[in-house]
């Protein structure tokens, strides 16, 4: 299933904090954010130039859009991205939406990942 996948600008961040730590008011993006929490912890990924540098975090993703929407009974969209960076010993992050998926991976990696993703037959536009 080949799919288009849009390079979002910038550089994102996982962060991890404590599992009943308030959302914090950095938390937020109109670009991208994703908050989670479970009872283990609370965890947030977002645009990495908002993040204080006391936030147990880890830097240095980018993050992928995939064209959607998509119907939530189609199935193997993710997998048809993620085998193959797997094949290519990449790893990945997914999040997932409403009407689409992201994927982050990380900006070292970034060339390695179109390439994988390209001749899998997938579409990456850049800004």
């Amino acid at each position: 299933m080949p799919l288009t996948l849009q390079l979002i600008s910038g550089e994102f961040t996982v962060c991890r904090l404590p599992a009943a730590a308030p959302i914090p008011a950095w938390a937020g993006s109109t670009v991208f954010s994703s908050i989670t929490r479970t009872a283990d912890e609370l965890s947030i990924m977002c645009p990495a130039g908002q993040v204080p540098a006391d936030v147990k975090h880890d830097a240095g993703w980018r993050l992928l859009k995939f064209a959607g929407p998509f119907d939530f009974g189609v199935v193997g969209i993710l997998a048809s991205v993620t085998a193959p960076l797997a094949a290519a010993a990449i790893s990945s992050l997914a999040v997932a939406t409403f009407d689409t998926d992201y994927l982050l991976v990380k900006a070292d990696r970034l060339e390695a990942v179109v390439q994988a993703l390209t001749a899998a037959g997938h579409t990456i536009r850049r800004d």
